[in-house]
């Protein structure tokens, strides 16, 4: 299973709201609750996640064994 919860520290970290994603980086509101589910995305939003919060794919998501 991917994991999307080290999404949350590093916008914690950076500080970046989901707000700020919606209205500021034009992230759809749908891609965040995708996020939240740990449901698939596309390499595309992490590469847009990665360049909003200049950081690596590793402090954005992590494979978890099942």
């Amino acid at each position: 299973m991917i994991s999307y919860e080290k999404l949350w520290k590093t916008m914690q970290k950076r500080g970046v709201s989901q707000y700020a994603l919606i209205k500021t980086h034009h992230v759809s509101p749908a891609q965040i609750t995708r996020l939240k589910r740990n449901e698939s995305v596309s390499t595309h939003t992490i590469d847009m996640f990665c360049k909003i919060l200049h950081c690596r794919v590793e402090d954005v998501m992590e494979y978890i064994e099942d």
